[in-house]
């Protein structure tokens, strides 16, 4: 009986800790949109739509090495898109603000992390 208690009590406790916590927005609204070229040399448009914050977003099309990068990236979220040359946040970064930000085709890049 006495386990048994201790128990509950153990996890009330936890529970009331949790809904305690402060918690972070987990995606920023808005849509990213990026040019990356197939195999062939065609154009085409990427789209990372309500993406996670703090949060690497490899880009799927040219994560890569042996693709060429993406380009032209147009930030329509509510947050900073800080977007790399590497395919995991890594490499050289460049921020693009908040609703609107938005770069030439000679920036490259392989992944992007929203946030504040």
């Amino acid at each position: 009986m006495r386990l048994r208690t201790t128990l509950l009590a153990a996890a009330v406790s936890a529970a009331a800790l949790a809904l305690s916590l402060p918690t972070a927005a987990s995606a920023t609204e808005g849509a990213f949109t990026y040019v990356y070229d197939d195999p062939s040399g065609a154009p085409h448009l990427g789209l990372v739509v309500d993406p996670p914050s703090h949060t690497c977003v490899p880009l799927r099309e040219v994560a890569s090495p042996y693709l060429s990068p993406a380009h032209s990236p147009h930030n329509d979220t509510a947050s900073v898109a800080k977007v790399f040359t590497g395919p995991f946040c890594d490499g050289a970064s460049f921020p693009l603000r908040a609703h609107g930000g938005h770069a030439s085709d000679r920036l490259k890049l392989r992944s992007v992390e929203f946030g504040d």
